[in-house]
C-alpha cells in the first residue's frame, strides 16, 4: 500500500470511525432522470440549458479533496436551468423523494441563492418538475 501523509491517515481514521451513512435509495435518481428526459423531449432547443451538478454521492477522500479544490460546494442544487425569465436569472432545482429532507448545507445555499435573486424550488416528482419548469418558462422574456 502506498505511504500516505499523517494528515491523510488521521482523516481516514476519523472517516472510518464515523457512523456509516444510510445507503440512499435510487428513487431520487429515478425521479431526476425522468425529469431530465421529459425536459429534453419537451424543450429540445433548451437541452443545453439544463444540467446536473454532481455534488453528492460517496467518494473516497482523495476524490473528494480534488472536487472541493475544483470548486464543488456543499448544498448546491441538483439541477440548474441556466435560462432567465422576467423575474429570475436562473432556476435552481433540488430533487427530493416524497419524504426526503434538505440538509442544513442545502437550506443555507438556498437562502443565499434566493438573496442573490435566483429562483430555487424543491421537486419531489415528475409532476412537480413539469409544473415548476412550465411556470418558470411561461414567464420568459
Amino acid at each position: 500500500m502506498a505511504k500516505f501523509s499523517k494528515r491523510f491517515q488521521e482523516l481516514l481514521a476519523r472517516t472510518n470511525a464515523e457512523q456509516p451513512r444510510k445507503r440512499p435509495s435510487d428513487e431520487e435518481h429515478r425521479i431526476q432522470c425522468a425529469c431530465v428526459r421529459w425536459f429534453r423531449y419537451q424543450y429540445p432547443t433548451l437541452r443545453h440549458n439544463l444540467f446536473a451538478v454532481p455534488n453528492g454521492g460517496r467518494r473516497d477522500l482523495v476524490t473528494g479533496a480534488k472536487m472541493k479544490a475544483e470548486g464543488v460546494l456543499a448544498g448546491v442544487a441538483d439541477l440548474i436551468l441556466l435560462k432567465s425569465n422576467n423575474h429570475y436569472g436562473a432556476l435552481l432545482i433540488e430533487m427530493k423523494t416524497r419524504t426526503g429532507r434538505q440538509a442544513d448545507t442545502q437550506r443555507d445555499w438556498q437562502r443565499r441563492i434566493e438573496q442573490d435573486g435566483y429562483k430555487y424550488v424543491i421537486c419531489r416528482s415528475l409532476d412537480d418538475f413539469i409544473r415548476e419548469i412550465t411556470t418558470y418558462l411561461d414567464s420568459s422574456n
